[in-house]
């Protein structure tokens, strides 16, 4: 994994608020670097210190949940990248192993785009994306895939989802974290690509 890189699932370190949008979770999180966690929050969420590429770190922090929720990032990089799919891969190795079958996923609104209209500089990391995307579309579990657009620190607000295409330009993060969470237990959203916006 390059340095400076980061990764998360069961909580997103874009989303330090997850757990107060989300209060009714119990969260078990992956971190390699716990100290980026908010103060108030660590209390509060069972943190396992790893890294998404090591399997065995990877199967310690799924064992005894009853569903996943992944979001991996690469802190500021935009150079070419494996780690992003090479996570998810372990993620799904270790549902499988322990029997978890739902899974959500944040990847990104360019996933709507045809290649030629993403920008040139998000490519890499576009093109990892599309490797996390194929990996749990092959994975035979019940996912759901979040394509969310530029993140806001906004207030939560209302927001629109559509399956298959972006309904808008950005989403605050609890609003994100929220239904990241919340769409595991809709089972009309498992096996769809989901775009979400903050409602104008």
């Amino acid at each position: 994994m390059p340095k400076g890189s980061d990764e998360m699932f069961l909580y997103c370190r874009y989303k330090y608020n997850l757990y107060s949008c989300c209060t009714d979770f119990q969260l078990k999180v992956l971190v390699r670097d716990p100290s980026r966690l908010r103060e108030d929050l660590r209390s509060k969420v069972e943190v396992i210190q790893g890294d998404v590429t090591n399997a065995s770190d990877v199967l310690r922090t799924v064992e005894g949940q009853d569903a996943v929720v992944v979001v991996l990032g690469t802190r500021d990089s935009l150079s070419p990248t494996t780690v992003l799919s090479e996570g998810m891969k372990n993620i799904i190795k270790a549902m499988k192993e322990t029997g978890i079958e739902l899974v959500s996923v944040c990847l990104s609104a360019f996933l709507f785009y045809n290649p030629e209209r993403v920008p040139a500089r998000f490519l890499d990391l576009n093109a990892d994306h599309q490797r996390m995307l194929d990996c749990i579309k092959e994975s035979g579990l019940k996912w759901i895939a979040v394509l969310p657009p530029h993140f806001t620190d906004d207030p939560s607000s209302k927001y629109t989802i559509k399956h298959g295409s972006a309904p808008g330009r950005s989403i605050t993060k609890c609003d994100l974290a929220t239904f990241l969470l919340e769409s595991l237990t809709t089972p009309e959203h498992y096996n769809q690509l989901i775009g979400i916006a903050t409602t104008a």
